[in-house]
């Protein structure tokens, strides 16, 4: 046997190691390809290119499942122009349950109203946007007035609702959003609504929400009056959780909205008696974000760190994507358009409003 044969064999020998169980496939170009077909390519690739085309697996293997998915919505991405995704995933009952930041369902009332948002820099005059009462999102500018149009109109839907009542986070937004939903303003919420999709806000105050409290205090002279119960609002979404077969979670971003979720894995453990139980982790999770793990933050923790608290399963499909959500979830997003015509099960949730309808 000559050497090149002995190599052969020897390459071929090494081939049986349990490491080498899956095979690297280059992408090919191709011009009419499709972008769920690109996906699949990227996933049997490596790196992030790997990661996203693996998150479109994830996502499909969820909505051909019996469970309950939780979409976590952070930062300022409505400003950024994905609300009109998020409308879409929510009309086709991609996903169950929002909970998201306040940035993200009140900026996309700005847009929904008729304002509009405009390509800037980052590179640029402070202080002279500042004169000209323009709002920077870093390279996206936004019309001071048109926001405070936006802030006054929550704070007039606000007037209308019973100061004697403890509101869920839910319970208010699912009135905001018809409120919206009778003014044709089609944001968020009012997709929300028309679809009995419950929306959380766990840091409502942190945003629009919170100045249109104050605006209606300073306008009845300290006698308007609004709570929002923090508190009801994790009972409620426990209660989602305790409720389904099984649940699933999809961050974009992490902070507040990311770990509310991650909770319900813990809350729903506790029994009757007050006593910690099993917890109930989430049988699939999908993390697209660019925080790293080892500053320690939520926003960055994977999810095997959270599979020793309880809150993912092992056995589960768990994939997380280092990536710009502006970049990952409208191309995630056509994916899904390509592959999925419809949902077949979509769990009813419309029990979270009956005390308030």
């Amino acid at each position: 046997m000559g050497a090149q044969e002995r190599e052969s064999v020897l390459i071929t020998e090494r081939r049986k190691t349990p490491f080498f169980k899956k095979e690297l496939k280059p992408i090919e170009v191709k011009a009419s390809k499709k972008i769920s077909e690109l996906l699949s390519e990227m996933s049997r690739t490596g790196f992030q290119g790997r990661k996203l085309g693996e998150v479109i697996e994830v996502w499909e293997e969820m909505l051909r499942d019996d469970v309950v998915i939780f979409f976590g919505y952070a930062g300022s991405m409505s400003t950024t122009g994905q609300w009109k995704i998020v409308n879409w995933l929510i009309k086709n009952r991609f996903i169950d349950v929002v909970v998201s930041t306040g940035a993200n369902i009140s900026e996309d009332i700005l847009e929904a109203m008729g304002g509009t948002y405009w390509q800037g820099h980052y590179l640029v005059d402070d202080e002279k946007l500042a004169e000209y009462k323009i709002d920077r999102f870093y390279d996206v500018f936004a019309d001071e007035m048109e926001y405070r149009r936006m802030e006054n109109l929550i704070a007039d839907f606000m007037m209308e609702l019973e100061s004697d009542r403890k509101y869920s986070s839910a319970e208010f937004l699912h009135l905001f959003g018809k409120y919206l939903s009778n003014l044709k303003i089609k944001s968020i919420i009012a997709t929300a609504y028309e679809n009995n999709v419950p929306v959380f806000c766990p840091a409502i105050v942190d945003s629009a929400y919170g100045i249109a409290y104050l605006v209606n205090r300073v306008r009845s002279g300290g006698k308007f009056d609004l709570t929002i119960d923090q508190m009801r609002d994790f009972e409620q979404l426990v209660e989602i959780k305790r409720k389904a077969k099984d649940t699933s979670v999809i961050y974009i971003g992490g902070g507040v909205p990311k770990d509310f979720i991650q909770l319900t894995a813990i809350g729903s453990s506790i029994t009757g008696s007050g006593e910690y139980g099993e917890p109930r982790p989430h049988k699939y999770a999908i993390q697209i974000t660019t925080d790293a793990p080892h500053w320690g933050g939520l926003s960055g923790c994977t999810f095997e760190e959270a599979i020793s608290w309880g809150k993912e399963s092992k056995e589960g499909r768990n994939v997380q994507c280092y990536c710009d959500a502006t970049i990952a979830l409208p191309i995630v997003a056509h994916a899904l358009a390509e592959r999925i015509d419809k949902r077949e099960r979509t769990p009813d949730l419309s029990w979270l409003f009956t005390e308030v309808e």
